[in-house]
């Protein structure tokens, strides 16, 4: 097995630039193609949290890890950089006249906010995912426990997680008929969202048990991306306002599709010829570091220049496009430096690590695994979950 997976850090800048642009279609303007095929770029959270569950069952499975020293790795990993950025949202918004309740702000803080309607988007708006991964991170520990030498839970379970999303979708007529509450319940609340990160938990155990069969990389993107294809005629045909519109579909439908893109991707890196470059090369692995920052801090600068300059006018696609650049190009550098000169040193002081070196896991027990094919020994894995959310 190899220590690293590198493709599925690669992934999460394509997952990050969706969220992206997702916001830059509904902010800032449309730009053709790119702006229908990113309007419903919110299903790249979802991405988030299905990578995070894989991730988190690749590196701890046989590993084993007391709840409360879990907790706090997680906590050096995502916890100084939402500080930080949620400061710079309220200075942003204080700098724009914006008024924020205090309480929102309060619970936002230890990763609550997502637990009421009132409170999602308190402090940091994009970072009202964090307090799902918060919730996932206490889950964890006792998932894995109750999954470990359990294999006959897998499949069963990984069925009932995919299946949750269009199921929560279809009861959308059951469900409050104020759109805030009904939102929160399908999009935010995260109880439902946990099914997202529990089928990423099974299949990073199964792929790391060498369980499922080979998986082309190709046709799993190509699926990926034919869903958010179908998006744009039903978007025409079903406007957001109603239940049965694509808005909540799009983040609910997509994670077996997910699950099958971070298994293709992930049975890349461990073959003989390694992941693709678009995914595993240097850029792409550096521009995947990245993409927990640009994730929470491309909005406020979406936010500024609104205020500054405005919407560009209506139909001036060559403008729109360039301040779709100009803001995705800034806010990208801007996560590199939060990057080099916060998360990585934050994250390095508070789990006292030396500065050039990893993040030691506990030493994983060397046994065998039986393969379909041939037995392999397996060793310490160092691959890391995903700081995202």
């Amino acid at each position: 097995m190899p220590a690293r997976l590198p493709s599925l850090t690669g992934l999460r800048f394509w997952a990050a630039l969706l969220v992206v642009v997702y916001h830059l279609a509904r902010k800032v303007g449309e730009v053709p193609v790119l702006g229908p095929l990113g309007w419903y770029g919110r299903s790249g959270v979802t991405f988030f949290f299905v990578l995070s569950g894989f991730v988190l069952a690749w590196t701890y499975d046989g590993v084993p890890t007391a709840p409360g020293r879990f907790a706090r790795r997680r906590f050096a990993r995502i916890w100084p950089l939402h500080a930080l950025t949620t400061a710079l949202s309220l200075g942003a918004g204080a700098a724009l006249g914006a008024v924020l309740p205090l309480a929102a702000v309060l619970w936002s803080l230890p990763l609550l906010h997502t637990w009421a309607p009132g409170t999602v988007f308190g402090g940091n708006p994009a970072a009202w995912s964090l307090g799902a991964e918060a919730w996932f991170y206490l889950l964890f520990p006792f998932l894995l426990r109750a999954l470990a030498g359990r294999r006959r839970l897998w499949t069963p379970l990984a069925a009932l997680c995919a299946a949750a999303g269009p199921a929560l979708w279809l009861a959308g007529p059951l469900l409050p008929a104020d759109p805030a509450v009904r939102g929160w319940l399908l999009d935010y609340l995260p109880l439902t969202r946990t099914p997202q990160f529990v089928l990423g938990v099974v299949a990073g155990l199964a792929v790391r048990h060498g369980l499922l069969p080979r998986v082309p990389l190709a046709p799993a993107a190509a699926a990926v991306a034919g869903w958010h294809l179908l998006l744009v005629p039903w978007h025409t045909a079903a406007p957001d306002s109603v239940w049965w519109g694509p808005y909540s579909a799009a983040q609910l439908f997509p994670a077996p599709l997910f699950a099958v893109l971070l298994t293709a991707a992930a049975q890349r890196d461990i073959g003989p010829a390694g992941g693709p470059r678009l995914l595993a090369g240097r850029t792409a692995v550096r521009l995947g570091e990245w993409s927990y920052a640009w994730y929470l801090v491309h909005e406020i600068g979406i936010r500024c220049w609104l205020h500054a300059a405005g919407r560009p006018a209506p139909g001036a696609v060559a403008a729109t496009a360039a301040v779709w650049l100009l803001l995705a190009g800034v806010s990208l550098l801007a996560a590199g430096a939060l990057y080099h000169g916060v998360e990585r040193p934050c994250e390095r002081l508070l789990r006292g690590t030396p500065r050039h070196g990893g993040a030691p896991l506990p030493r994983h027990p060397v046994r065998v695994v039986r393969q379909r094919r041939s037995p392999v020994t397996r060793d310490q894995p160092s691959a890391e979950p995903s700081r995202f959310t």
